[in-house]
């Protein structure tokens, strides 16, 4: 039955996609945050994980691939470790494609896309916890959640005007 004639179809986009993901996880921290930059020059900061993602999630001292051979990642799918500022290590699956991030580890998962919207970029990001108990811990960090969601905005803000700036070299700011 290869023929979908007739069956209703429903095409999302990556940032859609992440919506559905992070409302399936429960009380998932999600922001999205509309940028006057080409969907481009915001992709370029957000998919450069081991340069960028440690100026953008606190507490986050590094995140670096653990991949074949020269270390760098394989494919579209790789393995990164991240380094806690308190020194907790822990490894993630990432699926890493343009507009879209997936990443996931024993405790946490989180997510990254973006979409052309009007003359800029609508970017989304969400995190969530993947242990028992998790839920409870998340619901506990509500209060400051819409804060946390700003300051990452913003702090990506500042990376993409870093590299958007003449003579900007990618880790140079901050």
């Amino acid at each position: 039955m290869s023929d979908d004639a007739g069956w209703p179809r429903a095409d999302l986009d990556q940032l859609r996609r992440l919506r559905v993901v992070a409302g399936a996880a429960r009380h998932a921290l999600y922001v999205e945050h509309h940028f006057e930059a080409a969907p481009d020059q915001v992709w370029e900061v957000a998919a450069d994980l081991e340069g960028e993602l440690p100026h953008l999630i606190p507490g986050l001292r590094s995140f670096t691939p653990e991949g074949i051979g020269d270390g760098r990642p394989d494919g579209e799918r790789s393995s990164f470790r991240a380094v806690s500022a308190v020194g907790h290590r822990e490894r993630f699956e990432v699926v890493l494609r343009p507009g879209w991030c997936l990443m996931q580890s024993r405790l946490l998962a989180g997510g990254m896309a973006a979409v052309p919207e009007g003359t800029g970029t609508r970017f989304a990001f969400f995190s969530a916890y993947r242990f028992p108990g998790g839920a409870a811990l998340q619901w506990l960090r509500r209060p400051g959640a819409r804060a946390r969601g700003a300051a990452l905005m913003a702090a990506l803000q500042r990376r993409i005007d870093a590299r958007s700036s003449p003579g900007a070299a990618p880790g140079a700011a901050e």
